[in-house]
């Protein structure tokens, strides 16, 4: 009689781990998000004007 070694962990395939860890990651990059999204950050109060002469626009044909 000839032993044989069972390899496998249990009654997860290769799918079923592969698509727990795409849900973890998912899961996580979703509560990253709502974390980043409650961030408040700084907007500026004043208004930015910049004046750009003609002089330095070139026509091109």
């Amino acid at each position: 009689m000839q032993f044989t070694k069972n390899t496998s962990t249990g009654k997860l395939t290769a799918i079923g781990k592969f698509l727990i860890k795409v849900t973890l990651v998912l899961i996580v990059l979703f509560i990253g998000v709502i974390l980043v999204s409650k961030i408040d950050f700084p907007a500026p109060n004043k208004k930015i004007e910049k004046i750009i002469s003609n002089e330095n626009f070139k026509t091109i044909k």
